[in-house]
């Protein structure tokens, strides 16, 4: 960090806290946080990438991060929940959209890794809002490249770990197969959240088990609960850096259809949100809320979900002992 004087640190600043602008006025950064050139150094930073060449099915989720950025303006600063002011404890920035086209997959794979990787080094947290799935593999890069082998808890309908798709082998059925033969991974650490999207075999979930990943199924939320399943994700999880990767289409289309790949039968905010508040306490290093995608959504559902979904995230980054800061 930044300091003026050896051993003391600047306090964050904050969301916007102008009594004369209503939220609804103003540019929309993140929760109406300060941008990455308005301060010394920045703890975590919320970075838009506007990609979606790699998607499948609907396109769209390239406008992800400005619906999420606009629906994000009623986030307050206190998580009442779990007592934490995530914004007062560590340095929280918006840091604008990565610079990347719409047309040469692997040439916006590397603009996003440079880009991520130029935060993660100077020692800032990366939470991404999305563009498609593929952003995934190059900010997993950049985390790799700081904290080592990745713990990846990964919330989506769908697996993730595909191969090639139309001669394609960057895309956003991909991230995870190419990030484990990367070795980014930690193969006894990384857990699925909430599939149910459709496979052509049980070979492929045999596949998706060797690349390092156990399964909870989005059905196990109805007899389960998430107690239990907040359990095991934490025991998968342990001490080890930890990446999370949310795919906005883990929640039900009647929670969030504005995305490019909705499945039936998905998890609530409620379940989504209730199981991230569980999770406080891991080491979370990184992470990314994608397949926004603003065509499809009906009155701000989705983009309302994402912006919280990030907070959430953001709170589990705040460091312990955060409770009771004003």
């Amino acid at each position: 960090m930044d300091d003026d004087t050896p051993g003391e640190r600047t306090p964050p600043i904050g969301p916007r806290d102008d009594p004369a602008m209503p939220r609804y006025g103003g540019i929309a950064t993140f929760a109406l946080l300060p941008q990455l050139h308005e301060v010394p150094h920045a703890d975590v930073a919320v970075l838009g990438v506007p990609f979606d060449a790699g998607t499948s099915f609907r396109p769209g989720a390239r406008f992800g991060p400005a619906h999420v950025r606009e629906h994000s303006r009623q986030l307050h600063p206190y998580h009442q929940v779990l007592e934490v002011h995530p914004f007062a404890t560590q340095q929280v920035v918006d840091a604008g959209d990565v610079a990347v086209g719409p047309y040469d997959v692997a040439a916006a794979v590397l603009a996003i890794e440079e880009r991520a990787t130029a935060l993660t080094t100077a020692g800032t947290r990366v939470v991404a809002i999305g563009g498609d799935h593929t952003i995934a593999l190059p900010l997993l890069r950049a985390a790799h490249a700081v904290h080592g082998p990745l713990a990846v808890l990964h919330f989506d309908a769908h697996l993730d770990t595909w191969d090639v798709l139309h001669g394609a082998t960057l895309w956003h059925g991909s991230p995870f197969r190419r990030a484990a033969e990367e070795g980014l991974l930690d193969l006894a650490a990384c857990q699925h959240v909430g599939i149910r999207g459709g496979v052509y075999g049980p070979a492929e979930l045999a596949d998706d088990a060797r690349l390092g990943f156990a399964l909870v199924h989005a059905d196990e939320y109805q007899h389960r609960g998430v107690p239990q399943i907040v359990e095991q994700v934490r025991a998968r999880l342990g001490d080890r850096p930890v990446y999370v990767s949310i795919d906005i289409d883990v929640l039900d289309p009647a929670h969030a259809p504005g995305t490019g790949t909705p499945e039936v039968a998905g998890l609530t905010t409620r379940e989504l949100v209730t199981t991230l508040r569980g999770l406080r306490g891991l080491s979370v290093v990184g992470a990314d809320v994608v397949e926004v995608a603003p065509a499809y959504d009906h009155a701000g559902l989705t983009g309302l979900a994402a912006a919280h979904v990030a907070w959430e995230v953001i709170t589990l980054m705040a460091p312990p002992g955060s409770a009771g800061v004003s």
